[in-house]
């Protein structure tokens, strides 16, 4: 579905992602892990169109999509939400989503924008109550509102801004579940970007690791948590090798329980 090769982004003399190439098939979910100010937002905003490459290629179904701009990007069926969600706190939670489907697919109607609204709000688990505030969403609500207008948009490859920023355990759980339901039921592929790596570990299909703008590593959950250098850059300490190891056997459990 997606092909990325030879990807760079210049600041000036500053180079925040170098060569960096990869592929995501139709219907994985691929984690994107990183230190922080490894590059993975800006490849990102460069797979969205907030940002124009300094070289290299993105395509998307058989399309070269770098360089366009945002709603044309998404118009082919690249959707994404942010870390830090945004509402418009003047508008209900509904309308919120419809001003996605109405951005996203270049819908004409708003009786089809808002069909596509109360399919992503029921996704989700939010109420499609049409006069509802976004006043009083706490933390997961909020993130649930991200995915809901993400989905608005009818995409078919989702890029997910660390959805568990600011969650407890158990929404962290909830939400995870959620990203796997909507590439389960909805068919959409995902690439997710998450710091919370015991949870993104056990729903990830593979995992690729950025450092310094460059791709270090990539492969299988478990061959990439054993890689030497994944380990001294960026899992090397008691509490990660903890929720990585706590990861895999959550993995094994359920894939035991499922057979």
């Amino acid at each position: 579905m997606l092909t990325v090769s030879g990807l760079s982004k210049r600041f000036g003399g500053f180079t925040a992602v170098n060569n960096v190439s990869f592929k995501v098939e139709r219907g994985e979910i691929v984690g994107l892990i990183g230190p922080n100010g490894s590059g993975k937002s800006t490849i990102f905003n460069m797979l969205s169109g907030t940002l124009v490459p300094s070289a290299g290629s993105i395509t998307f179904d058989g399309l070269q999509i770098a360089g366009l701009a945002p709603h044309r990007i998404i118009n082919r069926g690249v959707g994404r939400t942010f870390q830090i969600p945004r509402p418009f706190h003047r508008l209900s939670m509904f309308d919120n989503v419809v001003l996605a489907g109405f951005y996203g697919q270049g819908r004409h109607s708003r009786a089809k924008a808002e069909a596509a609204a109360e399919r992503a709000l029921s996704t989700v688990g939010l109420p499609t109550d049409r006069h509802m505030s976004v006043e009083g969403l706490g933390a997961a609500g909020l993130k649930k509102l991200e995915l809901a207008k993400a989905l608005a948009t009818s995409p078919k490859l989702l890029l997910a801004d660390e959805s568990l920023g600011g969650l407890d355990e158990s929404e962290m759980d909830q939400a995870a579940d959620m990203l796997r339901k909507i590439r389960d039921e909805l068919g959409v592929t995902i690439i997710w970007v998450e710091h919370i790596m015991g949870v993104l570990m056990r729903v990830v299909d593979r995992v690729m690791v950025l450092d310094h703008g460059e791709k270090i590593s990539e492969g299988l959950p478990a061959l990439v948590a054993a890689d030497a250098r994944v380990i001294e850059v960026y899992l090397g300490t008691d509490a990660a090798s903890s929720q990585i190891a706590a990861a895999e056997a959550r993995r094994r459990a359920e894939a035991k329980s499922h057979a």
